[in-house]
């Protein structure tokens, strides 16, 4: 297939682009500034696109936004979170509904976020929109891409949890006190974490990609997910260093403000629902043993103390 991708710059995006040139599609990227081969430039922020670069692809799979767990969500880093998403997936949905030859499918990123904190609910693709911020947001985001779907374009919502890399994204944020020894839980270690290794994130939009009866929502998460006190013990054991250390609910507030609220100390309980029932076969399904295999092939896990 001809494929365009936004967003390719960003950890999940390069993954992705590997694994689709090497599974044989030709692959354009869509960038704002640069240009070269294979690349398509764009202004998300702009007022309109000009349709014709965009005739001729067979899929589109939109991944690009600002990213969401960084510093204090001031009322300008909140703008910019919600304007990088709506914004710029309205403009290219916009653009892809005035193609004599549009696409057949868009897959567009979302994210586990539309839910907001449910304790422990087991959350399927049909549950509702929850409460705050980044459940606004995600509804916003996905109601988007509307044109796209009115064009008749196949469009999945790919709503992804915390995603597992050594390399970056939030796991490459927690080794440095865990290799220190002062890792544990945050708060209160209660709160649910869904999450999914980057090696099934790209394996599940491959699988949405070949599927053509998944569209809408379908939610890219470990089939098990755990709370952040079984997340930081399965850590702990995988580095041999303790997880004793919980880092205290007022301080992550006063340190990060309504950020800390609704990513750290907030979480629902996923489940995979759609992905399953389509076939799709997790390949590092289990936490610990998925930590395991990514610390190790990045060099991270130590010998026990004690062991020569």
């Amino acid at each position: 297939m001809r494929i365009l991708i936004s967003g390719s710059s960003g950890m999940i995006g390069r993954a992705l682009q590997a694994a689709l040139k090497s599974a044989g599609h030709a692959v354009t990227r869509l960038v704002r500034s640069g240009g070269g081969p294979d690349t398509l430039l764009w202004n998300p922020d702009g007022p309109a696109l000009e349709p014709e670069p965009f005739e001729g692809f067979d899929a589109v799979i939109h991944l690009a936004g600002d990213p969401i767990a960084e510093g204090r969500w001031t009322p300008a880093k909140k703008e910019r979170i919600r304007t990088s998403r709506v914004r710029g997936t309205r403009l290219l949905c916009g653009t892809l509904a005035r193609l004599k030859r549009p696409p057949r499918t868009l897959l567009c990123a979302s994210a586990i976020g539309i839910y907001g904190n449910r304790g422990e609910e087991p959350i399927r693709e049909t549950a509702g929109r929850g409460n705050g911020f980044l459940a606004e947001v995600g509804e916003q985001w996905e109601e988007a891409t509307a044109p796209a779907q009115r064009k008749g374009i196949r469009t999945a919502l790919l709503r992804t949890g915390i995603v597992l890399s050594a390399e970056g994204g939030a796991l490459a944020k927690m080794l440095p006190p865990f290799r220190l020894g002062l890792g544990g839980p945050i708060g209160s270690g209660r709160q649910f974490m869904s999450w999914i290794t980057l090696t099934d994130e790209v394996g599940a939009i491959l699988h949405i990609l070949n599927h053509p009866e998944l569209r809408g929502p379908v939610n890219l998460t470990a089939p098990h997910p755990v709370t952040n006190a079984e997340f930081t013990k399965a850590l702990g054991r995988v580095l041999h260093r303790p997880a004793i250390f919980p880092v205290p609910a007022p301080m992550l507030k006063l340190m990060f403000g309504e950020m800390a609220e609704a990513i750290l100390l907030g979480g629902a309980r996923v489940e995979p629902g759609r992905l399953l029932e389509s076939g799709y076969r997790f390949q590092q399904p289990e936490l610990e043993p998925a930590l395991r295999e990514l610390l190790k092939a990045n060099n991270e896990i130590s010998r026990p103390s004690g062991l020569r």
